[in-house]
């Protein structure tokens, strides 16, 4: 057989030659056809060529969801250096000990996020090249020891045709930091051909399932684990592929979803809370979306029924981690979420459930157990650690603590690192989420721990309300009783207007804890 390296840039090369004129779109800032999208990446490509850049170097991104974003991700991937996305939502000092680590090379910056930017090249001396995105009307000032272009003056002043894929399929293609471990956070370097084989598997029929029919927004950022591998899926299958920039709120969603036909988009739970409360109050309707799938964490099932009536569109949900590319499970895109909670893997990935000493459960089904996985496209070790992520057999833990079904179907039951330890006993607080997210009225919800004199721990409740909506608290303490042990129900009940969410859209536990148990 003919050898033929899984390398990504293939991706972009095959939707520019047999959808070309696909449209990649920016909300609010204009759109452009695969073809001539892979002819700019290229450019880009021999841009940095030219500059000094050697293979393996970093080039950071801090960026929103844009066209110049998608162009530098695969400028630097298909030109043989690491894509390292950061997020815009981290503090400089986060931002600056991972640019330092990575010894990031070329900054890409995102409109809006200059002032960021200007504060953190002065902590990262590594940065030689700076590169302004999207046309902004701000700019970045000269800085001492740092080149500074735009996207276009980059183009004119140095972009050249380059070769792509002239490198090893196990080359590193991109770069992600997650903060799901515990301590620092800990970097994931992809492969070329990692980031192939979980496009392959992303594809499948009871995965993403894109053609080139879809219309698919992409409201999960692109600095989040490779936006879910949407960026490699959608050139992949020729979908067209639709990019909010920085708003993801209810009311620009839905006129994106409405301008630009879409019929599969993808996000974390909050971002459709917000699109479902401005239909209701609003009226407006999204008639041509087809799919969602949500993902980032559990979503309760009174939320998924609201989408299911109010969307008329089949929810996926899903479960995944940095450290998996991202994609772990999914649900079909035909049946009921609820009844598959996070669904199958996809062939590709194996699943294991072991006791808290590592050993295989001997039952795998209908027991609650800690989640290993293994696969083409798991981490085997963080970047820069000498130590392997793995266990004996090859399978990495990913720190959840989860139920697999007589199906198949995965449900993660909680997080190792969320127990809460009362009276010498364990107390899963994603099972009372579960249970309080079922309930009228109840937005998001969040169980946390509180140290007690007596006890060691106990649990309270935090719940944010549905707009419109006014909740009982005592009712919500005993929808849990007979549901959870006694000694489970929480000790109090505390109501916010606003839940704090972490930089990845997730609910901040750790905020929670230092507000209201004393962390």
């Amino acid at each position: 057989m003919q050898p033929y390296a899984l390398t990504i840039d293939k991706f972009l090369d095959h939707a520019a030659k047999w959808w070309g004129d696909r449209e990649i779109v920016t909300a609010g800032a204009g759109r452009v056809g695969y073809e001539t999208l892979r002819q700019r990446s290229n450019r880009l490509s021999g841009a940095l060529t030219r500059l000094g850049l050697c293979t393996g170097d970093r080039v950071g991104t801090l960026a929103w969801n844009t066209q110049h974003h998608l162009e530098i991700y695969y400028a630097a991937m298909g030109g043989g250096f690491v894509c390292h996305t950061l997020n815009p939502r981290l503090t400089v000092a986060h931002l600056a000990a991972m640019v330092n680590e990575a010894e990031d090379r070329v900054l890409a910056v995102g409109a809006g996020l200059e002032d960021s930017a200007q504060t953190l090249l002065q902590h990262c001396p590594s940065i030689e090249v700076v590169v302004q995105l999207d046309d902004s009307p701000a700019s970045l000032h000269m800085i001492a020891g740092k080149r500074v272009f735009t996207v276009e003056t980059l183009l004119a002043s140095y972009g050249a045709e380059a070769r792509w894929g002239d490198f090893s399929e196990d080359a590193p293609a991109g770069l992600c930091y997650t903060s799901g471990t515990t301590g620092a956070p800990k970097g994931v370097l992809y492969t070329h051909r990692s980031n192939y084989l979980h496009t392959l598997r992303a594809l499948q029929a009871d995965a993403f399932a894109l053609t080139a029919a879809d219309s698919v927004l992409v409201a999960v950022p692109m600095f989040h684990a490779n936006g879910w591998g949407f960026p490699f899926a959608a050139p992949a299958a020729g979908a067209k592929l639709v990019l909010p920039g920085r708003q993801t709120d209810g009311a620009w969603l839905a006129t994106l979803i409405r301008d630009e036909g879409v019929t599969v988009a993808a996000g974390v739970q909050t971002v459709w809370q917000g699109l479902l409360d401005y239909l209701d109050a609003t009226g407006a309707d999204v008639p041509t979306l087809e799919r969602v799938i949500i993902g980032g964490s559990t979503c309760p099932d009174a939320l998924i029924e609201r989408m299911e009536k109010r969307l008329c569109a089949r929810v996926q949900t899903s479960w995944g981690m940095t450290e998996l590319s991202p994609l772990g499970t999914i649900a079909p895109a035909r049946g009921r979420a609820r009844a598959i909670a996070s669904g199958r893997p996809s062939v590709g990935l194996d699943l294991k459930l072991t006791d808290a000493a590592g050993a295989t459960l001997p039952r795998q089904r209908n027991v609650t157990g800690h989640l290993k996985v293994k696969g083409a496209s798991v981490v085997d070790r963080y970047f820069k650690a000498q130590a392997e992520a793995l266990d004996a057999e090859g399978y990495f833990d990913t720190g959840d603590l989860a139920t697999i079904d007589d199906a198949g179907n995965l449900t993660i039951s909680g997080r190792t690192k969320d127990l809460i330890k009362s009276g010498g006993e364990w107390i899963n607080p994603a099972e009372i989420e579960a249970i309080v997210g079922r309930l009228p009225g109840v937005g998001l919800v969040a169980v946390i721990g509180r140290n007690d004199p007596k006890w060691g721990e106990r649990p309270i409740l935090v719940v944010e309300p549905q707009k419109c909506h006014t909740l009982n608290e005592r009712a919500l303490l005993d929808a849990l009783r007979g549901n959870v042990a006694d000694w489970w129900i929480p000790d109090q009940v505390i109501q916010v207007a606003h839940m704090p969410l972490a930089p990845t859209g997730k609910i901040d536990k750790n905020r929670l804890r230092t507000e209201y148990a004393g962390a």
